[in-house]
């Protein structure tokens, strides 16, 4: 069980102004044996232990991870969800578009602002390895919280759903000609704080603020804590305006904080129920097939260890709060006027080699030679030239540009897609089967925020950034199956503003140290629209994250920064 404390790892006295501290981490990925669900199998965990530790920290501190990769036969990467990354984007942790993969026995270093407190998670971002286990809570506490005098305690309250099988085997099953039809694999089980058979130790007659983190690869979650209603203050880092909820649906890389009253007596215990589905239309009455919640578990939240813990909780019907609903605490107007919109269709379609893909605009992400970064530091004026990326779904803005971007979904599912680089504003959603998109027509005074959004079956969303925030940023449907199919787009925010772009030494000689180009276009050619050497074709052989050594070591710090290419 993950458990809060308001002293984390720097012992820090407020007096006055807030202090701020460097908070550092020195963790080695390394496979560990887990059964968290009673079935053994290798997980990735960090200094020889899972679940993973969660990372803690104040608003404005800097957090510092230096991480060794002891897995031996994979590389590695760690994105930290939901952190903006504001003038650190080399630290977004994505492999392959903000940085080269982390080698057996090599270390990189990740350095970054905790600039916005709230609920956040860390994951590997490398090849779909984090349903292997590398995943963890990131809390950034605010000392200035709006409602920190309304609970008196903290709890982390993660969900995912688990696989007795490992990433590579899983998606080289999935990708294959005969799957017609796209199914993901299915889990297994599901898990309540990585496996505590659900038991969350309470105290009688006090207030939780409760922390909600889905990890899972596929699965939504539906929550529901019997007679203890929630009420909702937070959602993926956005404060909000207080909300009463008896169910919350979380998908996955949601989070949500609530606040969970206790009653006054020590010998009661109260179950609570996880249900985990596979993002069908759930709002569908007239369904052909019920739905079917074939992984779920009541826990207990426990004031009395010796008492019952066989109380039930169920339901007969979910009714999830509307998150489109929710107000930001701040009451920020929406972004305007626009003036650019981005317009992406998901569809399935299949690759020259008849493989089913996850696809946007017809076209599925095939990951480049040159982590797109890299070459939008070093292209000069040419920044701009989207083809010069390859297969990554380019997309440019300027800086201080609104951007409106609209996901028309085509499936019968619903699906979370998150924007690295942002808290959007959901400006349109929708409810199911109102098909594309015709233009924006209703606009929220205050629009709910959030990083990662469900799109409904069928429908479209709606969002708005204001591009203030220089990098480049992904975004990509959360069914981590689905990034694997291909169903990822890059964002390019502010390129002018990119040119010569500084990378830590250590992040550019990991590259070298595997022969990786560091410089030009995504094929690593100077020239920019020289496509000689572009990937534009997936392999049909499905390897994950797994090692192959191509290069010895040649690293030579002889700077703490380095431009990645001479222009």
């Amino acid at each position: 069980m993950y458990r809060l404390a308001y002293l984390i790892c720097s012992i820090l006295t407020y007096a006055g102004p807030v202090l701020t501290a460097t908070v550092t981490y020195n963790w080695e990925a390394t496979w560990v044996w887990a059964s968290p669900d009673g079935h053994g199998r290798p997980v990735i965990g960090i200094n020889g232990s899972w679940p993973c530790p969660p990372i803690m920290a104040f608003v404005g501190d800097t957090i510092v991870i230096n991480l060794l990769n002891k897995l031996g036969n994979e590389t590695t990467g760690v994105h930290f969800h939901g952190v903006n990354q504001v003038n650190s984007n080399f630290m977004d942790g994505a492999v392959g578009t903000i940085q080269c993969p982390l080698p057996p026995g090599k270390t990189m270093t990740y350095s970054f602002m905790a600039d916005q407190s709230g609920t956040y998670w860390y994951h590997s971002h490398n090849m779909g390895q984090y349903p292997d286990g590398f995943r963890g809570p990131m809390i950034i506490h605010d000392p200035e919280d709006p409602y920190l005098d309304e609970y008196d305690d903290d709890q982390i309250f993660t969900i995912s759903d688990w696989y007795h099988d490992q990433s590579p085997t899983l998606v080289e099953k999935m990708i294959q000609p005969n799957n017609t039809d796209h199914r993901p694999p299915l889990p297994d089980s599901v898990l309540i704080n990585e496996g505590d058979h659900g038991h969350v130790k309470v105290e009688a007659d006090r207030t939780y603020r409760i922390r909600i983190i889905n990890f899972s690869a596929l699965t939504g979650a539906f929550v529901m804590f019997n007679a203890l209603q929630m009420r909702i203050i937070a959602v993926d880092g956005t404060y909000t305006e207080k909300q009463i909820a008896n169910h919350i649906r979380v998908l996955p890389a949601q989070r949500y904080d609530v606040l969970l009253t206790i009653g006054s007596s020590s010998l009661q215990n109260y179950p609570f129920l996880v249900a985990l589905d596979t993002n069908p239309d759930y709002t569908d009455v007239h369904a052909s097939t019920p739905i079917s919640y074939r992984n779920n578990l009541t826990g207990q939240l426990i004031t009395d260890a010796t008492g019952n813990l066989k109380g039930k909780s169920s339901t007969q019907q979910f009714y999830p709060q509307d998150d489109y609903q929710l107000v930001p605490y701040d009451q920020r107007p929406a972004y305007g006027p626009v003036t650019k919109h981005w317009v992406l269709n998901f569809d399935y379609c299949d690759d020259p080699n008849g493989y089913r893909r996850a696809c946007f605009n017809g076209t599925s992400f095939i990951g480049q030679k040159v982590p797109t970064l890299y070459s939008v530091s070093s292209l000069g004026k040419n920044n701009t030239k989207l083809s010069a990326y390859g297969q990554v779904g380019a997309f440019d803005v300027a800086y201080n540009e609104v951007l409106e971007i609209v996901i028309n979904n085509h499936d019968d599912a619903i699906h979370p897609f998150h924007l690295h680089g942002h808290q959007f504003q959901v400006i349109e959603r929708p409810k199911s089967n109102a098909g594309n998109w015709t233009g924006t027509r209703t606009v929220p005074k205050a629009p709910m925020r959030r990083d990662t959004v469900a799109v409904n079956p069928n429908s479209y969303v709606v969002l708005r950034i204001l591009a203030n925030n220089p990098g480049v940023f992904l975004l990509h449907c959360h069914v981590e199956w689905h990034v694997e199919m291909g169903l990822t787009a890059t964002l390019i925010e502010a390129p002018e503003l990119l040119v010569n772009y500084k990378i830590p030494r250590d992040h550019v000689d990991i590259c070298k140290d595997q022969g990786i180009p560091i410089s030009g276009n995504a094929a690593g050619n100077e020239v920019w629209d020289d496509m000689k050497g572009f990937v534009t074709v997936n392999p049909t052989k499905y390897l994950g994250a797994l090692w192959s050594s191509t290069s010895s070591p040649t690293s030579s710090k002889t700077a703490d920064y380095a431009i990645a290419t001479v222009v």
